[in-house]
């Protein structure tokens, strides 16, 4: 129940190691700039969800803008 903290630093190091076994070190650039490219992606939708235009304050502070 304690998420990803509970996997701990030994854990996270088991799992790296795995992983670069499995894809070697060569797909390992790739594969952290897809990540990357996946993360970044996601942070910027959920920000364009956040910071959407239904927001009825923004329409009150648009108008006033425009008089």
């Amino acid at each position: 129940m304690g998420g990803l903290g509970a996997i701990g630093v030994p854990g996270l190091i088991i799992i790296l190691v795995i992983v670069l076994i499995v894809f070697g070190p060569k797909k390992l650039p790739e594969i952290g700039g897809a990540v990357g490219k996946t993360f970044a992606e996601f942070k910027k939708s959920t920000k364009g969800l956040i910071d959407d235009d239904d927001d009825p304050t923004k329409k009150v502070e648009k108008k006033s803008d425009a008089s």
